[in-house]
């Protein structure tokens, strides 16, 4: 079977940076369901079509993958303002944007009482180099087709 609208499909994968920087490695398969917006659209396109054992390498711009740097989205708050344990790298949730997503916010500095959130995806406005081996193409079931979404293994549960 085909990588195709409505399969679930399982990838091992590797994403690197501009220069070939190894920033994430898959232990795990990433699955999804294909022509449901559960992978970056370059993504995709890339695999349409495309088989079992199958390699693929894509190279994604920000728009492709996690959009450019928005420096409206860091913002300086008082510390009071935050759990008493607050550290850089914590994470906490804040309003929604446009699109209706709650952003999510890392402490990225803390200092002489205020704190430095940043709303920005640590990879925002980055290039970066997408790799993947397809591992399995299966239909995808009624009701992962329903909720637009994988279950099973490494999928969804409930």
């Amino acid at each position: 079977m085909n990588v195709a609208q409505d399969t679930v499909v399982s990838l091992s994968y590797e994403l690197y940076d501009a220069d070939g920087g190894l920033i994430e490695k898959a232990r795990d398969p990433l699955v999804y369901l294909h022509g449901h917006s559960g992978i970056f659209p370059a993504v995709e396109k890339a695999l349409e079509g495309k088989a079992v054992g199958e390699a693929c390498k894509i190279r994604l711009t920000p728009a492709d993958a996690f959009g450019e740097y928005d420096a409206q989205l860091v913002r300086v708050e008082d510390r009071d303002k935050f759990p008493a344990e607050v550290k850089v790298g914590m994470q906490f949730q804040g309003e929604t944007d446009k699109e209706g997503e709650v952003i999510v916010y890392t402490v990225t500095d803390i200092a002489d009482g205020k704190v430095v959130v940043d709303g920005n995806h640590p990879l925002a406005g980055q290039t970066l180099n997408f790799s993947c081996t397809i591992a399995d193409v299966r239909a995808a079931t009624r009701e992962e087709l329903s909720h637009g979404h994988v279950h099973g293994a490494h999928g969804h549960h409930h």
